[in-house]
This record gives structure tokens, sequence and C-alpha cells, in this order.
């Protein structure tokens, strides 16, 4: 579920004009999935939604993700910890069906 989208890039076009490559950051989650994080974490809550980040750059277009189980290990819970490596690759797997 997308949540919000910000262009960066429009905002770094209002000083350098067209020639700006794109940048787009998508807020997207599952209320599902945070929800059965933030049970066992509270603190979950400041990860969720996740963003990605779509940049286009002079060589390719490369898409950015903070995996979650990564940010969730130094709190403890193993449950936690296994829905955040869960969503890592649910996630992992939608940016390699997007980015062929």
């Amino acid at each position: 579920m997308e949540f919000i989208r910000f262009d960066l890039g429009a905002i770094l076009r209002k000083e350098h004009g067209d020639r700006t490559l794109r940048i787009l950051r998508l807020v997207i989650g599952n209320p599902l999935i945070m929800k059965q994080m933030v049970e066992h974490v509270p603190d979950a809550g400041s990860h969720a939604p996740v963003t990605i980040l779509i940049d286009e750059r002079s060589d390719a277009v490369h898409l950015s993700y903070d995996t979650r189980g990564s940010i969730l290990a130094p709190y403890g819970s193993s449950i936690a910890s296994n829905i955040a490596k869960n969503l890592d690759e649910k996630i992992k797997a939608l940016l390699e069906a997007t980015a062929k």
C-alpha cells in the first residue's frame, strides 16, 4: 500500500532546472505487518511504514531500502526480528520484480 510519495527531484529542479535527474521517495507498507512488529517492539512504529528511494543517476536507476531486520535487531525481540526479516524478503522480491 502506498501511503505517500515525495518527488525529491522536483525540489532540486527548482534550483537546477530540468537537467536534474529524477528522485522519488515512496512510503509504503502493510498495516497488518506493522501491527505485528509494534505488538512486540513498540519502537518499530518509528520505522514503519517503510521508505523506498528510486533515483535516476547517469549510469542507471537505483533502488534503495533500509532493511527492517537490521533496524529491529538491537531490540532483542526474536518475534519482531522474524517478522521484519520476512518483510525484508517481500520488499526485496518487490524491488527485484520492479527492476526487471
